[in-house]
């Protein structure tokens, strides 16, 4: 492991929450300036076992791959393959049908397309056939008005870019991963997990279901009390927006969940990679040092398009063109960072401002929406260091 003595304070953050039993495996990784600053792990990675975490351990690291995702549409519009502005329907012309015609690549990008939901229940047996699950999509109608409003398409993000991507290219979201960035980079993550790979991810486990939200009551001020009973009931209906977005594909009909071999195989682009946290904050480097993007692209990519309160998750929620920027559900310090997290409390960010970089990862996930108290934590104590 290696801390750099700036960040002893990172350090003394993520060593309490193990020592407090807050934690049960996890990773840490910080670049500033290009510098591998902080590379801490520890922890069991797989708690029926005992098998330890190791430096190369990864995991399952869920929405933290719409960021990835949204790189490549990114690099693909650079290079002129892909126009953001253009509808979907001229890459893909059965998403034209239900009045959708008009919708952009960018209106997807930016959760404003109206398709957070799959109505019917996706099979076991097209988990891993992104093509069919497009194709769902592509006869529905949109729930509201694409263009007036923000609804987080956790799920359907992924199979509707990755078709644009496919019709595009011919390539999958994930074959572009590996070939355009974590190859040449050497980062260790996956968005369709090799079985030598599987072999080594984390299992994760459910945990602090008796935590509030965080940081939301915190940040809401005195709509906090509102704004969570809201959420609360929401979350208790099976029928809700969210749940319904959340579900379906139901990652719950395998046995272990996200821990499924056919889960960790099937790169769902929007919440389907695997990393380590080395690998997570690698990208982010990558990103604000112009290796992936031209500078100019990335400010363009993390203007904020959309913020405010968000049909699907009834919190504030910030975007530009597929990473998120700080809001209720993406808590950091600077107004300068933008990333991703994922469910149950991974995070990754970049702040250009600062020449910073973030990959947290655990497997001890935290039943809160909008992320873990130790995941905000610890992202503090590295601004605090700074």
């Amino acid at each position: 492991m290696h801390c750099d003595p700036r960040f002893s304070g990172v350090r003394e953050v993520f060593e309490r929450h193990f020592s407090d039993g807050e934690e049960l495996g996890g990773a840490l990784a910080v670049y500033l300036d290009g510098e591998l600053v902080v590379d801490l792990w520890g922890g069991v990675a797989d708690r029926h076992t005992g098998r330890p975490w190791q430096r190369d351990t990864p995991a399952f690291v869920y929405s933290c791959t719409k960021a990835f995702t949204a790189a490549v549409l990114l690099q693909l519009a650079e290079r002129g393959q892909v126009d953001l502005t253009a509808p979907v329907a001229d890459v893909w012309p059965e998403f034209a049908a239900e009045g959708k015609a008009a919708v952009t690549v960018e209106q997807v990008l930016t959760h404003q397309s109206g398709l957070p939901v799959i109505e019917d229940p996706v099979p076991v047996e097209e988990f891993e056939d992104h093509a069919a699950i497009a194709a769902r999509l592509a006869a529905q109608a949109p729930l509201w008005e694409p263009g007036t409003a923000h609804g987080y398409h956790a799920l359907t993000y992924g199979f509707l870019l990755g078709e644009v991507i496919r019709r595009a290219t011919g390539k999958t979201v994930g074959d572009l991963v590996a070939a355009e960035i974590a190859r040449p980079l050497g980062l260790e993550l996956w968005m369709g997990a090799p079985d030598s790979v599987i072999a080594r991810t984390a299992r994760l486990q459910a945990g602090e279901r008796a935590q509030a939200p965080a940081p939301t009551e915190a940040a809401a001020g005195g709509r906090a009390n509102d704004v969570l009973a809201e959420v609360t009931r929401a979350a208790q209906d099976p029928q809700s927006l969210m749940n319904r977005a959340l579900g379906n594909p139901g990652m719950r009909l395998l046995k272990g969940g996200a821990n499924h071999p056919v889960i960790l195989r099937a790169g769902w682009p929007a919440a389907g990679a695997v990393a380590t946290a080395r690998g997570l904050a690698g990208f982010y480097r990558a990103l604000i040092a112009g290796e992936l993007l031209p500078a100019g692209a990335l400010r363009e990519a993390i203007r904020p398009r959309v913020s405010g309160p968000d049909r699907v998750l009834l919190l504030d929620t910030s975007f530009g063109l597929g990473f998120m920027r700080p809001s209720l559900t993406f808590f950091v310090p600077s107004a300068g960072a933008f990333g991703h997290t994922g469910m149950g409390g991974f995070i990754g960010l970049g702040d250009p401002e600062r020449g910073l970089a973030v990959g947290y990862v655990m497997n001890r996930m935290a039943a809160a929406l909008s992320g873990n108290l130790r995941g905000v934590r610890l992202v503090e104590a590295v601004y605090r260091a700074l």
